[in-house]
């Protein structure tokens, strides 16, 4: 469980020279060395592969280094595997994808005729990805997902709205489509209905965990270096989280390799909950221990924790524990030792 998938040492290479780029630097790097990422997932393991925890691992590694490469990496690999899910592996190409499924706007989209209009919200990446997995609304009111090819002229990119400064580096725009020509994939509500779309959901946190470790290993180097009865109560309670919520991954994965064909979804909500809590301890302890200098001298933990608390809204909060509770009040047995 713990044997982690091998990264080409160029690419460990790349990520190391990356952190330690100017910051005036990185929109650049950061796009070139996702390209190169890209190239990874041909071997990447998809979920449910009997390797869904080496996957995570990878994620996790990618985000203590930047969170916002990591969400856009972690997307290009999950739009790939939704496509092998559905039995489209034929429109898998070579080319940096992304899933944009938020819902909503003033103008959510119409597809008829294989033409798309409307605007699609919080499109992470779209000045630079070349293709996208898009859900939609049928005129039945059916979940749909469609393929888009961003290089057609009749889109047009707003990136005014975003406003956050942490994940500004995804460079997430509402995206506008005008008789835009699109690919409609698979049956209405088989995006959601597949077992894929939960494991794909427990990606997405293993992406905020990478972070919280990184953030943990500040307060451990801080501890070795300088140890004080306070800095270490907080690594206490901060390693008491993340060695919980590691263990929780680790049974996780698991449950998804040893059982495929099942969503694990109360499972998987729990997970993320559980990370979503780990990761708000862990910045409000490294935060008090550290005090403000790595805020303001070191940029990878000022970035990260200018990161991670907007990340982690991708949670859904209050709405998951009453899902959790909906999928837990009928079952017997489910806590006793």
């Amino acid at each position: 469980m713990n044997i982690k998938i091998p990264i080409n040492m160029t690419i460990l290479s790349i990520l190391s020279e990356f952190e330690a780029a100017l910051a005036e630097d990185k929109s650049k790097l950061r796009i070139d060395l996702l390209n190169q990422l890209v190239s990874l997932t041909h071997n990447l393991p998809h979920p449910a592969s009997g390797q869904t925890y080496q996957r995570w691992q990878l994620f996790a590694q990618i985000a203590g280094v930047d969170l916002s490469l990591a969400k856009l990496f972690e997307s290009h690999c999950d739009a790939v595997s939704i496509l092998r899910e559905l039995d489209y592996q034929q429109q898998i190409d070579d080319q940096t994808w992304a899933v944009w499924a938020a819902d909503g706007g003033p103008a959510p989209l119409q597809v008829k005729e294989s033409l798309c209009n409307g605007i699609k919200l919080w499109c992470s990446g779209a000045e630079f990805i070349q293709k996208a997995l898009m859900s939609y609304k049928d005129q039945q009111g059916q979940a749909q997902l469609c393929i888009v090819d961003l290089s057609h002229p009749s889109i047009t990119i707003d990136l005014t709205h975003w406003h956050a400064v942490g994940m500004h580096a995804t460079q997430t725009a509402q995206v506008r489509f005008e008789n835009t020509p699109v690919q409609v994939v698979s049956q209405p509500n088989s995006y959601l209905k597949r077992p894929g779309f939960w494991h794909g959901a427990a990606g997405v946190a293993a992406c905020w965990f990478g972070a919280a470790v990184r953030l943990a290993g500040f307060l451990q180097e801080s501890c070795q270096a300088n140890p004080n009865p306070y800095k270490k109560l907080y690594l206490g309670e901060v390693a008491h989280q993340l060695e919980i919520t590691k263990q929780y991954f680790q049974y996780v994965a698991k449950l998804i390799d040893h059982k495929p064909t099942l969503s694990h979804e109360r499972e998987i909500r729990i997970l993320r909950a559980q990370t979503e809590q780990c990761c708000l301890c862990v910045i409000e302890r490294v935060g008090k221990a550290l005090g403000a200098r790595p805020f303001c001298e070191d940029a990878t933990f000022a970035q990260l924790m200018a990161d991670l608390p907007v990340f982690i809204r991708q949670s859904h909060a209050a709405f998951d524990y009453e899902q959790i509770a909906e999928l837990c009040v009928s079952e017997q047995s489910l806590w006793e030792l």
